[in-house]
This record gives structure tokens, C-alpha cells and sequence, in this order.
């Protein structure tokens, strides 16, 4: 059966905030990569501040997930590039409040820094749906 099944195995060490282990895709269907999504408007405002860039990126996400006849349930796995090793709680946060309990597997990684120097965030997402 086509689609995509998220699990957190006994065997490995339980999540630290709300998101999956694993996540597996099966079937025939479509599969959207979207590249790092960044804190600026369509109209190409860069916002000011971690949470807003931050929620800015996921409203960006959320957009080109629309756009692919895709929604929140059909996200698979997301990747957080973030420049402060402080924003990970406020990161939690909103992510959890854009993914309204979905729980894709996740990964969070701190860098040096990003495309330019008033970056705050980059998210970049896969998702998988079994509709064509």
C-alpha cells in the first residue's frame, strides 16, 4: 500500500521534542523536495528578528507544498539549518505550532552561518504523497 508510515522504535533513543524517528515511503505517488526556505516575503523582504524569519520560512514552505497539491500530513522529513545555538526551544515552537501535531522525522543542525549574514534560519523539507 502506497504512502508514508512515521515511527519511533523501541530500539532507538525516544525523540527530544515532537517529531519521528523514521519515516517510511512506499508505494507509487509523488515526491516534493523543497530547497531551504529562508525568512523573506515573496515580495523579497528579508524579516527582521529569529522568529520571524523563522515562521516566515515555514508560511514559505507551507506555500510551495500548496502549490504542489500538497499540505502538512504529507511532509516526510525536515532539515533546520539555524546560525544560533540558542533558538532551538523557539524553533520547537513554531515548528510545532506550523505542524498543528504532525511529527515528521527531523533534523536540527547549528552552523557557521548561511547564504548571507543576516540569516537567521533555512528549512528545507521532503514530503510524499500517494496521490499522483
Amino acid at each position: 500500500m502506497a504512502g508514508t508510515r512515521f515511527l519511533n522504535p523501541e530500539s532507538m533513543p525516544k525523540p527530544a521534542s515532537n517529531y519521528s524517528q523514521v519515516a517510511i515511503v512506499t508505494g507509487p505517488g509523488q515526491r516534493v523536495v523543497l530547497s531551504g526556505q529562508i525568512g523573506v516575503t515573496a515580495e523579497g523582504t528579508l524579516l527582521k528578528g529569529y522568529q520571524a524569519q523563522a515562521e516566515q520560512a515555514w508560511r514559505n514552505v507551507l506555500a510551495g507544498l500548496a502549490d504542489c497539491g500538497m499540505g502538512l500530513a504529507d511532509i516526510v522529513s525536515i532539515r533546520v539549518y539555524d546560525t544560533t545555538p540558542g533558538d532551538v526551544g523557539a524553533y520547537r515552537q513554531i515548528r510545532d505550532r506550523m505542524l498543528a501535531g504532525h511529527a515528521p522525522a527531523c533534523t536540527y543542525v547549528i552552523v557557521a552561518g548561511l547564504a548571507g549574514p543576516d540569516l537567521l534560519t533555512e528549512i528545507e523539507v521532503e514530503a510524499f504523497s500517494a496521490r499522483s
